[in-house]
């Protein structure tokens, strides 16, 4: 087979037990792989409880991992979260995805609980269960060097092991997967650790075709100013969109009740630059390479959590937002919740907290020690207990990221329709909004962005299936993907049988939420969004968003999507209708 294993690896934790099976292939050319194929494979599973022993974690890598394909280097890790109770997909890049292709694998589906603290160990077709009890407690460096003999590794921290409900998953040295608590899932399974390592080769169909394709998409790459310009994530990460983000005042500050903060000059691309001397994260046919890492190869903060532990919280010091950041990679929690969760608490406390103060509190959440314990479940629960649900800033229990909705209404729609949570990966419409030159004024407006949200949701679970890097897709378009994966796997696509297949995804993961509860009342925005502006100043104004227009445009996303104006589905033989 080309491209993909054609290979899947149950394993059940409960009984120590692992077989391999073949994917079929409609199931392979219908969904691609990654976050496609693992949604595909929840479908008899997606009305568990997040923390049922049956309650599959799945990890998905694409068909063009393991080849030269730029940014393709990943895998997507799937479950339903405990902290939004939606179906929830991450993906991370580096080392670890190509391991696990190399394994011989496209697909690991991990169900049951291990009565035992256990790492599993998979080695081209051999897989071994290991006792983890020594690994309890450690942090997630810890355990990784002391894995690293038996290939990558994607590991947990005490956050996952203590069930803190935004816990993340350190996967490789590169990266890790934060939002939604897919890490207290795992940690719930006791599954300390999971290590891969192989010698599969990935086939390519017309290697020639290929090539050409890859050298027109790395020359589409190098012309696009914000992907490898001088100022471009290329240099800085995606750190380079401090500036950006705080020119269009739209910075999250002080828990959303601003969208400008005097300081993020303090923690910007540059100012990270020069501070610690960042550089490169070694990474296969990356050439975009937006993970950078200090001088002494620690990975440095991405865009998100520099500004929630900077502006949100009021933090200038760029050296306390480096020691927060690390301090949830470590010990294994999703920085944006972790940061929000600690807005929202300042608030409603009155006071937030300064510098020297953030490393014991995350401590404490990530080992559920005194106030630890009710800010490990996140902002909408700890606000409720605190009998001020209005000052958590999420969206179906996910804590906003760093880009306030009032000063890009697509990124306000997206954030309501996305079926994770607030979150804007799966709907990407804030570059849209905010890069294209002269600075556009539509960002002020709701005019055709629910056709906007939609068309990047299904571009993105194309990105997300096939496994390439979403800021891949702000150089090359559905054109050059679907020549990829044509060369790469002899299955004839088109950039419209690609959306097509993005499409299903999407509505499957919206049938998936809805069939557990979800509605229209949960695809709205935090009041605060809609009774106060935001900061105006430099020639701009950010008024508050107009909840009749936001009413509006979300029954036109409905009625695109051929959902009810309940944001629901009509057919309920949905499932049986797709492949």
């Amino acid at each position: 087979m080309y491209g993909w294993t054609g290979n899947m690896l149950r394993i059940d934790l409960a009984t120590a037990s692992a077989r391999y099976e073949s994917i079929p292939k409609r199931l392979l050319h219908e969904y691609l792989g990654g976050r496609g194929m693992a949604i595909r494979m929840m479908r008899d599973y997606f009305r568990l409880d997040p923390f049922d022993p049956n309650m599959p974690l799945i990890f998905s890598c694409g068909p063009l991992c393991g080849t030269s394909a730029p940014c393709s280097d990943r895998l997507s890790i799937i479950s339903r979260s405990p902290l939004t109770g939606t179906i929830f997909d991450c993906t991370a890049g580096g080392k670890f995805a190509r391991n696990f292709k190399s394994a011989g694998v496209d697909l690991v589906f991990i169900s049951g609980r291990s009565p035992i603290p256990v790492v599993v160990a998979i080695k081209s077709g051999n897989v071994e269960f290991l006792e983890g009890e020594f690994l309890r407690g450690m942090d997630i460096s810890s355990k990784m060097e002391l894995l690293r003999s038996r290939g990558s590794v994607a590991a947990i921290g005490p956050a996952g092991e203590n069930g803190v409900l935004y816990a993340g998953i350190g996967v490789g040295t590169e990266n890790s997967i934060g939002r939604g608590g897919l890490g207290a899932v795992m940690g719930a399974k006791n599954l300390q650790a999971l290590t891969v390592s192989g010698a599969f080769q990935t086939s390519i169909v017309d290697p020639e075709l290929f090539d050409i394709t890859v050298c027109d998409i790395l020359r589409l790459f190098r012309s696009s100013p914000f992907l490898m310009g001088p100022l471009g994530i290329s240099r800085f990460g995606s750190a380079a969109l401090v500036d950006l983000v705080a020119q269009r005042r739209m910075v999250p500050t002080y828990n959303f009740q601003r969208t400008f903060f005097e300081h993020t000059g303090d923690y910007s691309g540059p100012a990270l630059e020069r501070a610690c001397v960042a550089s490169d994260c070694e990474s296969h046919f990356c050439p975009i390479r937006c993970v950078k890492s200090s001088e002494h190869g620690r990975l440095l903060p991405e865009y998100d959590v520099l500004s929630h532990f900077g502006a949100l919280n009021g933090i200038r010091d760029l050296q306390a937002i480096i020691w927060a950041n690390r301090i949830c990679n470590n010990l294994g929690m999703d920085g944006v919740s972790a940061a929000a969760t600690l807005a929202a608490w300042s608030e409603i406390r009155g006071r937030f907290l300064d510098s020297k103060e953030l490393s014991e509190v995350l401590s404490d959440i990530a080992w559920s020690r005194g106030e630890g314990k009710v800010l490990g479940l996140g902002s909408r629960r700890l606000t409720e207990k605190l009998g001020r649900p209005e000052f958590s800033m999420s969206v179906k229990s996910l804590e906003l990221p760093a880009y306030d909705p009032r000063g890009a209404y697509g990124m306000a729609l997206a954030y309501c329709v996305n079926t994770r949570g607030g979150c804007h990966l799966s709907a990407s419409t804030v570059f849209h909004e905010l890069l294209r030159k002269p600075v556009p004024t539509d960002r002020f407006s709701f005019s055709g962005k629910a056709r906007i949200v939609s068309v990047s949701e299904d571009s993105n679970a194309v990105a997300d299936s096939l496994a390439v890097c979403r800021f891949a897709f702000l150089g090359i378009g559905m054109e050059e993907c679907a020549a990829l994966i044509s060369s790469a796997t002899g299955v004839d696509y088109s950039a419209a049988k690609l959306l097509e297949i993005g499409r299903r995804v999407c509505m499957t993961e919206r049938f998936y939420n809805c069939v557990n509860g979800f509605s229209r009342r949960d695809d709205v925005l935090p009041e605060r969004f809609f009774l106060e502006p935001g900061s105006d100043g430099d020639g701009i104004q950010t008024p508050a968003i107009s909840r009749e227009v936001f009413d509006e445009q979300l029954s036109k996303y409905y009625h695109i999507r051929d959902l009810n104006e309940d944001g629901c589905f009509d057919n309920q033989n949905f499932l049986e209708d797709l492949p």
